[in-house]
């Protein structure tokens, strides 16, 4: 066995994944997923725009193939997958995602429809736009901090000199680990305004601060609908949330959608609607197109089915139920000048973004003084030089050692002995002296301006002023997603939804069920399954629920718009309802909410009741009617009338009919005595209700006994007629086996 190898550290596994998982969070907050407060970019955007600057891609400059400038980024700057780097290039140049792109592109760069369906980069072409030199103009003028990139061979910028707070400008979106960043973009003229007023007034509160910047300004004309108050709380602690929602304007008694809020892809939208439309939940839609084109680029068309229907109403609804409204989280959330994460409020962004903005014009001011004092230095030596001329070339011509004699002769510095003699034979020229005093009065010039600047507080205030002034004269633009005061917009009754058409509900004795279009269908005409049959049907509308009684009491109510077709053998109604074990369905009940109903036991007991008390959610139903034993229900009967006669049929033949008034209004229960049953014969099933009818005032009764028929007319109504809960009366001969009553 070879030496046991001892070079290694012993750690415990706790720790090293603690401290290993520590540094990966770190590297995607800082490194990754989170902008800097100073020029607004993640290190990537940084890389790609610093890039194309080094590949001297300016807004002027011809456009570069895209895959030349992710190469670049990749083997200069940024070691990491060429797809992800190509993608964060794409969304800054992308007019639809950033509110002031970065980058000018040519060829496919993505559609607002489908922002990924932009060119491969071997396809487009790009250069920066005149915006992006707003980040990098100052950059070779000693105003950012340089590190080494990932090989050390090169250097690229910590951060980018931004002249803007292109945060705020273009906002971002990045996860990173454990925090994410949501900032949404703003108006250039608003920022600038708001920059301005806290130069002049560095205790400015928020209230001031917005009125320059009313709220977020997307690179849609979709309006922007949170309130006011909501904004300023959002600004206050810098989080909450955006909602913003379609314009739309009508033509024609058409519906037209001309502007959608941020990244809603048209195209998804149109399936969200159609979805609906399919599924015959926009009755009142007709049709839907898109008119999009170059001059129109969002133009969708609702077309009404009647002019009647209310726009605003159908409109209201979508907002709820499709992307036309969309609500956005804003988190502002960023690496600040102590190069620390932190969500910050409005005014804490732009305080800080100032103070690194006149940091960095400070650098570039001290920057261009140095530059000038070591000019100045130069031509104080060269007008030495001009001044004795002759002493000078034989100087040069003569001695060995030139530069020495000359620092001894002329008491020059280094620098300035080195200037002398890299002069050219041609500078020597007499204009050139005047040239030198015409140079170094400028540049004395410019020496006093830069330090009364630098030692000014109020000068310095007054040049970072008038540069933004400058810049939002020339890259600032109007708003674009207005703020407006709208009322949260509500979703349609679903009854709203559905097509109001007549429905005749049709259930098996096996609990199955269906519906046929009308009220003039044949229900003899429907097909069963196997071993099954018809047991009730009931007329309805679409927009009406369908109410189904059971054999224990119970009453359910479900939907009539969604229930199977006709033609087909329907579905089972425990797909829908949730019965007790052991229970059976009866009859079907339908009605508008204040139609009256009876509803009765077979013991000889029944109320009057509210087709709306039927109406139940649960799906388990509800007891509505108390069943004495040995009891069952009996067929309801409609009450189109208050005036209206009850008929009431035993299996003895007997009949009493009475005012349906008699009868007490509940909402569930026994109900009172309808009729007399002596209990014996109720106990030994000798007599029971078998069957009901309303009588309408002057109408008539049909009494059905196998098929035999028996009209009683006002006469004989008035023969039957009793009190209610009497015994009633004898039917005659061959119509005591009573199948069923109607009224006629």
């Amino acid at each position: 066995m070879g030496a046991v190898q001892d070079n290694f550290e012993r750690l415990p596994l706790k720790e090293f994944a603690e401290k290993a998982y520590l540094d990966y969070s770190m590297y995607v907050i800082l490194d990754r997923a989170l902008p800097h407060i100073a020029d607004g970019l993640k290190p990537v955007q940084r890389r790609i725009v610093y890039a194309m600057s080094e590949l001297g891609l300016t807004a002027l400059a011809k456009y570069k193939k895209s895959a030349r400038t992710v190469g670049d980024v990749l083997g200069k700057f940024h070691p990491h997958g060429d797809s992800a780097c190509y993608e964060a290039m794409v969304l800054m140049a992308q007019d639809f995602s950033y509110r002031y792109p970065l980058i000018d592109g040519q060829g496919n760069w993505g559609s607002p429809d489908d922002p990924k369906s932009f060119a491969a980069m071997r396809y487009t072409e790009s250069r920066l736009t005149a915006y992006a030199q707003t980040l990098l103009s100052e950059l070779g003028q000693g105003t950012v901090e340089w590190s080494d990139n990932f090989d050390g061979t090169l250097k690229e910028p910590v951060i980018l000199p931004a002249r803007l707070p292109n945060l705020l400008l273009n906002g971002t979106m990045g996860i990173a680990v454990g925090m994410a960043t949501d900032i949404p973009p703003h108006n250039l003229v608003e920022v600038a305004g708001a920059c301005i007023h806290l130069l002049d007034k560095p205790d400015a509160p928020l209230e001031q601060l917005l009125e320059h910047i009313k709220g977020p300004d997307y690179p849609t004309e979709a309006e922007i609908i949170t309130p006011r108050d909501e904004i300023r709380k959002l600004y206050e602690t810098g989080g909450g949330s955006i909602k913003m929602r379609a314009k739309y304007n009508e033509e024609d008694g058409n519906i037209i959608i001309t502007a959608l809020p941020y990244q809603v892809s048209g195209s998804k939208l149109q399936e969200q609607i159609a979805a609906q439309m399919l599924a015959k939940k926009l009755p009142m839609i007709e049709d839907l197109r898109d008119e999009s084109d170059h001059e129109n680029p969002t133009r969708l068309v609702l077309m009404p089915k009647s002019k009647r229907t209310n726009i605003d109403e159908v409109m209201s609804h979508l907002f709820v139920t499709t992307d036309l409204e969309k609500s956005y989280r804003v988190n502002m959330n960023m690496i600040g000048l102590d190069g620390r994460p932190k969500v910050k409020d409005l005014r804490e962004i732009l305080v800080e973004w100032l103070a690194f903005r006149t940091e960095t014009v400070r650098k570039r001011l001290r920057f261009r003084l140095d530059k000038v004092l070591a000019r100045l230095h130069v031509l104080e030596g060269l007008l030495i030089a001009f001044l004795n001329i002759d002493e000078v070339i034989a100087i040069i011509r003569f001695e060995d050692h030139p530069k020495a004699v000359m620092i001894e002769r002329f008491g020059i510095t280094d620098i300035q002995a080195e200037a002398i003699l890299e002069l050219k034979l041609r500078h020597l020229a007499k204009l050139e002296e005047i040239k030198i005093k015409g140079e170094q009065a400028e540049l004395e010039q410019e020496r006093k301006q830069l330090e009364a600047i630098l030692g000014s507080k109020e000068l310095l205030n007054n040049l970072i002023k008038s540069e933004l002034e400058e810049d939002a004269e020339k890259y600032g633009d109007d708003r674009r997603s207005p703020i407006v005061a709208r009322e949260a917009a509500q979703a349609l009754e679903t009854t709203a939804l559905i097509a109001n058409e007549p429905l005749t509900v049709v259930l098996s004795e096996k609990g199955w069920i269906r519906a046929a279009k009308g009220h003039d269908f044949d229900v003899e005409s429907l097909s069963y399954r196997s071993g099954d049959g018809f047991l009730d049907a009931v007329k309805c509308r679409s927009t009406q629920p369908v109410y189904v009684l059971d054999s224990t009491g119970r009453v359910y109510s479900t939907t009539t718009h969604d229930l199977p077709s006709a033609r087909s053998q329907g579905e089972p109604l425990t797909g829908r309802l949730n019965p007790p074990a052991g229970s059976l369905f009866k009859y079907l009940l339908a009605g508008n909410p204040d139609d009256w109903v009876l509803l009765a036991s077979s013991a000889g007991y029944g109320f009057r009741v509210r087709i709306e008390e039927l109406f139940v959610k649960n799906k388990a139903g509800k007891a509505l009617i108390s069943l004495p034993d040995k009891s069952t229900v009996v067929r309801p009967a409609s009450i189109a009338n208050q005036g209206d006669l009850l008929a009431v049929a035993t299996l003895q033949g007997r009949l009493l009919i009475f005012p349906v008034i008699d009868l007490p209004e509940l909402a569930k229960g026994k109900g009172n005595k309808i009729i007399q049953i002596p209990t014996k014969d109720l106990s030994a099933d000798k007599d029971r209700v078998i069957a009901m009818a309303t009588i309408p005032a002057n109408g008539q009764l049909v009494i059905v006994s196998g098929k035999r028929q028996l009209t009683l007319k006002t006469n004989d109504i008035a023969h039957y007629s009793g009190n209610r809960a009497n015994r009633g009366l004898n039917l005659p001969k061959g119509f005591q086996r009573v199948d069923g009553l109607f009224a006629g």
